[in-house]
């Protein structure tokens, strides 16, 4: 079901939340997550002051890059205080992650690392004073990629592995996903898709290079036990097409998984949905949808 809501914006939603601070709020900045080759994969970690007991997954939306300067800014600081700050008001410890990225990394890098994060909060739940078995995801654009594999994926952790993290489940129980590719095969051509796929998408579907994109894509794993998903799109958007959401949908409905899409009418493509005509409150959508489906 697709909603379209007319609802102020939060108060402008302390309109585009870049200014969002988390003052009454600790952060654990730069958690070891795990190591890869060498290579230390961190988060930031943003306490409530009153915590209700539940763990939010944050990924920022970059078009699956990072700056190659020692001095780039992190993944985990870029959105967070837009998405983040109103869950961590409202009591959701918020787990915000890094990954490796484009150009000097490829598929399924960014999954594994975010899959490896959502096993660590798992396997530390207790440390963190959340649920384990109740962990939610948000995340924008190329971050909704990346939330909705988290969800669509069966994440299964491996029983014989050493780490212990690595036998706890990846999987999420609800997900709110922004402006997200849900199909790869149909998103044209970017530069960063194809540094990402390692290939540019060619038109014959037998082909290798077909195939890796249908294997990086949500809407291939869609299946019965997935969990709730929202969508928010703007319907102008001209980086990731707002059919992208639409047919992602009408596949969830396929499957009788609970979901929903709220368009932004007029909004291109961001954070802060540029372009937007009387922008409906998806900060206070996304909170419902947490407190609905991962609280109750």
């Amino acid at each position: 079901m697709t909603i379209k809501l007319c609802a102020s914006f939060l108060s402008a939603l302390i309109f585009l939340g870049t200014s969002i601070s988390f003052a009454e709020e600790r952060i654990e900045k730069n958690i070891l997550v795990g190591m890869v080759s060498g290579l230390a994969l961190v988060m930031d970690v943003h306490y409530p002051e009153e915590p209700n007991g539940y763990g939010i997954i944050h990924i920022s939306g970059s078009g699956w890059s990072r700056l190659l300067s020692y001095d780039a800014q992190q993944l985990s600081e870029s959105q967070v205080g837009i998405f983040g700050a109103p869950l961590v008001e409202q009591g959701y410890t918020v787990f915000s992650l890094n990954h490796r990225a484009v150009p000097r990394f490829q598929f399924p890098d960014p999954l594994v690392d975010v899959q490896r994060a959502v096993r660590f909060v798992r396997h530390n739940a207790s440390e963190y004073g959340i649920d384990p078995q109740r962990i939610g995801a948000v995340g924008g654009s190329s971050g909704g990629h990346l939330v909705s594999l988290l969800a669509a994926l069966d994440g299964e952790g491996n029983l014989d592995d050493p780490d212990p993290i690595n036998r706890e489940s990846a999987k999420i129980q609800t997900v709110v996903a922004r402006a997200a590719p849900f199909d790869l095969t149909k998103m044209g051509h970017s530069a960063n898709l194809s540094l990402l796929m390692g290939a540019r998408l060619v038109n014959d579907p037998n082909s290798q290079e077909a195939k890796r994109y249908v294997d990086a894509s949500p809407i291939t794993y869609i299946s019965n036990d997935d969990p709730p998903m929202l969508l928010i799109h703007g319907d102008e958007d001209q980086v990731v097409p707002y059919e992208q959401s639409v047919s992602f949908l009408s596949k969830l409905d396929e499957y009788a998984i609970p979901a929903k899409l709220i368009t932004i009418p007029g909004a291109g493509h961001g954070p802060t949905f540029p372009g937007a005509k009387n922008p409906p409150d998806f900060i206070g959508a996304m909170v419902a949808w947490f407190d609905k489906y991962l609280t109750d």
